[in-house]
């Protein structure tokens, strides 16, 4: 498994070359000692985009909330194309849905998607492949959104069947510990991604670090810096990992960014929280701004997100 340049911190000294080079990176970035980012940010996309999901349950909530956020944003020509909803799926799955009922390939095929977002499971999965090549085909511009998601009972463990009953104390998750495992996950996910953009002759697959973002998140919560969270089982319904609203909103705020090249900062606290009656009325709003900022610096701080110029 590569580990190198995968754009995550590793934990030894620094060279001098890379302090000074840290030094003149913008308040909030990340100085990683192996892979310092390029401080200059690729220009937002203005224009609405014409989106279309294909995922389980841990991320087909990020579809309705893209257009609640777009509209927060201002951004009035987006236009949600469809989804295909499958539980517990792989990217290969919906490609395998018989083509006189696949709204995915037919969209595709008519040129009509501008981003794709895809949530794969484990690899080897390909459907990605297959999805990005067939959506590159009928319109070059198109961007594949590939999301890193946070991992299922806290271990990465790429095998099926998925053990959806195995007995999970998130509260009780060694963080360091997850991180690593989640930068096993993400090497493989990322190594994959840029196989396909090699083989395609352009970047036409980018990744969505929710994962990594939601172990920030969990973080703070540890250091009892979210406002409205106390635990980190008010992130998960249950051991296996489905999203509460809190990690709902915070996917929701790393897809944005990606497909806008814009930090969602600012926007509007969505229905999701300020619905949630676990959360006290107080909370929302801070809380809504940590969950915004922690995507924004999740997002153009990583290297395959598209939002760093290089």
């Amino acid at each position: 498994m590569n580990h190198a340049n995968n754009g995550r911190t590793r934990h030894r000294l620094a060279p001098i070359g890379v302090l000074i080079a840290a030094a003149a990176l913008s308040i909030g970035d990340r100085c990683r000692a192996d892979d310092v980012r390029d401080a200059t940010q690729a220009a937002p996309i203005v224009q609405g985009q014409r989106i279309f999901t294909c995922g389980h349950s841990f991320h087909v909530f990020v579809y309705g909330l893209l257009d609640e956020l777009a509209k927060s944003a201002g951004i009035a020509d987006q236009e949600m194309v469809g989804i295909s909803r499958i539980g517990g799926s792989r990217v290969v799955q919906h490609w395998d849905v018989p083509d006189e009922k696949n709204e995915a390939k037919r969209a595709l095929t008519a040129g009509k998607v501008d981003v794709l977002t895809l949530s794969p499971i484990w690899l080897p999965d390909a459907g990605i492949e297959n999805f990005a090549k067939l959506a590159v085909e009928h319109n070059p511009k198109v961007r594949v959104l590939v999301q890193e998601f946070w991992l299922p009972n806290d271990t990465y463990e790429p095998k099926y069947p998925l053990d959806t009953r195995k007995k999970v104390d998130h509260d009780a998750t060694d963080l360091a510990a997850l991180r690593k495992s989640n930068a096993d996950y993400c090497d493989d996910i990322e190594k994959h991604v840029r196989e396909l953009n090699e083989e395609l002759g352009k970047d036409a697959l980018l990744v969505v670090p929710v994962g990594e973002a939601s172990i920030a998140l969990r973080e703070k919560i540890v250091a009892g810096q979210a406002p409205g969270l106390k635990v980190q089982w008010d992130l998960f319904r249950d051991t296996w990992g489905h999203a509460k609203t809190p990690l709902m909103a915070l996917s929701g705020y790393c897809h944005f960014a990606v497909i806008y090249r814009r930090s969602p900062v600012g926007l509007a606290v969505p229905a999701i929280l300020k619905n949630d009656k676990t959360i006290a009325d107080a909370d929302k709003e801070p809380l809504n701004r940590l969950l915004q900022e922690i995507a924004w610096e999740t997002v153009r701080s990583h290297k395959l997100t598209g939002v760093s110029a290089r």
